[in-house]
């Protein structure tokens, strides 16, 4: 990482800090390891991929977890582009956050959001998708040879969540290709601006003219997209706008698509690269459930929280940060603090990890989680079911790892799997 220092234009000590560069995508705990010395936030100018941000970066466990729950720190979009213009180091004049979504906003919006949300996507449509998420998982898996090199990450990690959550939104099948193509242009590091923008434009038309589609035609499809449109749901006393209806099914789609998919690729690249730790596993199917939790820990999809800014003064250790700044939380060094986790950068897939902070804590906290556990835990159950002995076809540590603000995960992961 590099990190200079220089005074902001306000006087305080502010470091340079890029958190996209090559050192850092490849080993953030090191840097992390670094800022959980101090007694409090760093503040940072944080690269991002249009500007430099000048942020707090808070790094220890106990105050993520307290913060993550702080109604002090505020992610309405509203109230965001001013803040995000006030601190960035470039010109950003006329930006601006649109997001409509729970992620974007506080109660009484938040809580609104979220409540319709949930009426569609319950708990009991998740376990439901069980059967079909394994039918899915065997598809991919029946097209492996064994024995045969194969790209994990482009087989089974990114292919399986896009088929799952085209399914659950009720995207035809012939259109999944198309949605996961926009969205890695929509997250890749590499994108220009404007592949961006048009991948943006894309999908906002294709997801418009579907849900008009289901409202026109009530198709009657057991998909999230009609349960949170339907007019006959005596559930349904409240209703999305059409910008908060598009902004929730871009959240689904980057929840349950890039996360997802991290966390099953650094699942096996985990247990790779610990083999006593697969043993263990491919003994005892019952650790399944724990070893995900582990992996969640161990290498969180998630490496910040999304963006919050303080709407009061917030103290944090030995600082306090003033209203009106803006904070990312350091999900993935939380979830390697020694202060919480005995012996944090070894993997243990018996540990016990009930308080990890790889979906958040508090009112936003991942409302996708239960749905990516169902998969992790498939994929691995099914892996080491039908190949039950792993490896990998090029040095674990020459792979490399891909990333963006929020998400880190495997640009490819090359193995051989046996029967």
């Amino acid at each position: 990482m590099t990190d200079s220092t220089k005074p902001d234009t306000s006087g305080t000590e502010t470091a340079e800090s890029d958190l996209l560069n090559w050192d850092f995508i490849q080993d953030p705990y090191l840097t992390y390891r670094e800022m959980r010395t101090g007694t409090g936030p760093r503040r940072l100018v944080i690269k991002t991929l249009s500007t430099g941000l000048r942020s707090w970066l808070v790094t220890e466990y106990s105050d993520v977890r307290r913060l993550l729950a702080d109604p002090r720190l505020s992610k309405s979009a509203a109230g965001a582009a001013p803040i995000i213009a006030k601190h960035s180091t470039e010109d950003v004049s006329g930006a601006s956050i649109t997001s409509d979504s729970m992620l974007f906003s506080d109660p009484p919006q938040h809580s609104r959001l979220r409540r319709m949300f949930s009426r569609a996507f319950t708990m009991r449509r998740t376990l439901a998708l069980r059967p079909r998420i394994e039918e899915l998982t065997d598809e991919l898996l029946d097209a492996i040879p064994a024995g045969a090199e194969i790209d994990l990450v482009e087989s089974v990690a990114m292919a399986l969540p896009i088929a799952v959550i085209g399914e659950l939104l009720g995207v035809p099948r012939a259109a999944h290709h198309d949605l996961r193509r926009w969205n890695r242009a929509l997250t890749s590091v590499d994108s220009e601006p404007s592949e961006k923008y048009q991948a943006y434009m894309a999908s906002l038309d294709y997801f418009r003219t579907l849900v008009a589609q289901k409202a026109k035609t009530h198709d009657g499809a057991d998909d999230l997209i009609n349960a949170m449109i339907d007019p006959d749901n005596p559930d349904n006393d409240e209703r999305f706008e059409e910008s908060e209806l598009l902004s929730t099914i871009f959240l689904m789609m980057n929840a349950g698509y890039e996360t997802t998919a991290n966390l099953i690729s650094s699942s096996v690249y985990a247990l790779l690269k610990h083999p006593e730790q697969l043993e263990l596993l491919r003994g005892d199917a019952t650790l399944i459930p724990s070893a995900v939790e582990e992996f969640l820990r161990y290498e969180s999809p998630l490496n910040l929280s999304t963006l919050r800014y303080t709407t009061e003064p917030v103290e944090v250790g030995d600082t306090v940060v003033p209203a009106g700044e803006v904070v990312f939380l350091a999900l993935s060094s939380a979830n390697r603090d020694p202060d919480r986790f005995a012996e944090p950068d070894r993997l243990d897939i018996r540990r016990n990890t009930a308080t990890h902070l790889a979906f958040g804590h508090g009112i936003h906290h991942c409302v996708g989680a239960p749905l990516a556990r169902l998969e992790g835990e498939i994929v691995l159950a099914r892996l080491l079911d039908r190949f039950p002995h792993w490896e990998a076809a090029e040095p674990l540590e020459q792979l490399t790892w891909r990333y963006t603000l929020q998400f880190r995960g495997l640009e490819r992961l090359p193995v051989r799997l046996h029967a």
